[in-house]
C-alpha cells in the first residue's frame, strides 16, 4: 500500500485568536511531529504540506516558511518546515481537499492511504481525515503528531473520526507513525 504523510497547517505565524494554546500544544508535541516526518522520509513516503493560505494566495512556499520561522513560534516551524522538493499546497478551508489540487497529486503518486498530522486536530486534521474517506482513501491520523487548542474537543473529534468516519487513529504506542 502506498502511503503519503500529509502535514497540515504547520507553517504558522501564531498570530491568531487561539495562538497561545495552539503554540503551547505544538511545543509539547513537536518531537512526535518531527519523528513522524522523519519516519515517512525513511520509508520513502511522499511528505505533502497543505497549509492555510493565511489571507494571501501567494504560493511562494519558501517565502511563507521564512516568514513563519522569523515570527512567533519560529523555532517550532523550523523543525517541521518542508524541504524544497516537498509538495506545498494552499487551502482556504478546513479540509485539505476542499478546492485544492490534492486529489490530482495523490492520484499521480498512486497513494492509497493518507497519514494526516499537524494542526489543529479537532479542526482541519479530523475534517481532512473524514473527507479523505469520502474520497475513497484509507486514513490513519497520527494523533500524537497533531497539535490542538482544546484537548477535550480533540478527543471528541478523534472519537468521531474513528467511530463515525471510519478513520484509524494511531498513537505512539501503536507501532510507530503509520508503519
Amino acid at each position: 500500500m502506498r502511503d503519503a504523510l500529509v502535514v497540515i497547517d504547520v507553517v504558522n505565524r501564531f498570530d491568531h485568536e487561539d495562538a497561545d494554546r495552539l503554540l503551547g500544544s505544538f511545543r509539547a508535541r513537536v518531537d512526535a511531529m518531527e519523528a513522524a516526518i522523519a519516519a515517512a522520509r525513511e520509508r520513502g513516503d511522499p511528505v505533502i504540506y497543505v497549509n492555510d493560505h493565511d489571507g494571501t494566495w501567494v504560493s511562494d512556499a519558501p517565502c511563507l516558511v521564512r516568514e513563519a520561522i522569523a515570527g512567533r513560534g519560529g523555532d517550532v516551524v523550523a523543525r517541521l518546515a518542508p524541504r524544497p522538493d516537498d509538495p506545498f499546497l494552499l487551502k482556504a478551508r478546513y479540509s485539505i481537499f476542499d478546492h485544492t489540487s490534492l486529489d490530482l497529486l495523490l492520484d499521480e503518486l498512486e497513494v492509497e492511504r493518507v497519514l494526516p498530522m499537524g494542526a489543529a486536530t479537532e479542526g482541519c486534521v479530523v475534517q481532512s481525515g473524514v473527507d479523505a474517506r469520502e474520497h475513497g482513501l484509507k486514513v490513519t491520523i497520527l494523533a500524537d503528531a497533531c497539535a490542538t487548542v482544546d484537548e477535550r474537543l480533540e478527543e471528541v473529534a478523534l472519537l468521531y473520526a474513528e467511530e463515525v468516519g471510519g478513520v484509524r487513529i494511531e498513537r505512539s504506542g501503536d507501532g510507530g507513525f503509520g508503519a
